[in-house]
């Protein structure tokens, strides 16, 4: 259930820190026993720092919407016009859904559902004709949330941290 105090709106420059803290605690609740400590912390210090941060909020292809309950950012999902994944579908125009992330004591109360609404209300305002992504091979629960949306599996793809391989499935959906 969602509280009636929870927003969602665009992300700023403000909100670094908490999305820092927010994505680096996401990552390592659940994927942070695959990977060695190093290869862990590079890829933390190297996806879920403050440069990348600002660099995607000025970058004007991506979109980054976060939900903010009793003055707390508990989620967040990031967006960006041109999809990055390997061509494995025969859209003209594939947007990429990049990160979509709940704080881990906070799952469970449709913050994710309100966030993939928005994202696919985004890329068919931006004239996009699917939506992909990329999800953990052995994450049966993200994949599950993403069928729900009409996302299916298209491809095995690879997702490296450091020296580690993950498998991962690429998902595409019309939009």
């Amino acid at each position: 259930m969602t509280s009636s105090l929870a927003s969602l709106r665009p992300a700023t420059s403000a909100d670094i820190t908490a999305l820092v803290d927010l994505g680096r605690r996401a990552f390592v609740a659940k994927f942070g026993h695959l990977y060695s400590s190093e290869n862990l912390a590079t890829f933390l210090d190297e996806t879920h720092c403050e440069p990348a941060l600002r660099a995607q909020l000025a970058d004007p292809d991506m979109q980054i919407a976060v939900i903010e309950e009793d003055g707390r950012l508990t989620s967040f999902c990031k967006i960006v016009r041109n999809s990055s994944l390997p061509r494995h579908t025969t859209a003209e125009r594939p947007m990429e859904l990049k990160q979509l992330y709940t704080d881990p004591d906070l799952i469970g109360r449709g913050h994710g559902a309100r966030l993939m609404d928005w994202a696919i209300a985004q890329a068919q305002a931006w004239g996009a004709d699917e939506m992909q992504l990329s999800v953990y091979a052995h994450n049966p629960d993200a994949q599950r949330f993403y069928r729900r949306y009409g996302l299916e599996k298209v491809a095995d793809i690879e997702f490296w941290v450091g020296d580690h391989c993950d498998p991962e499935f690429m998902f595409a959906g019309s939009l």
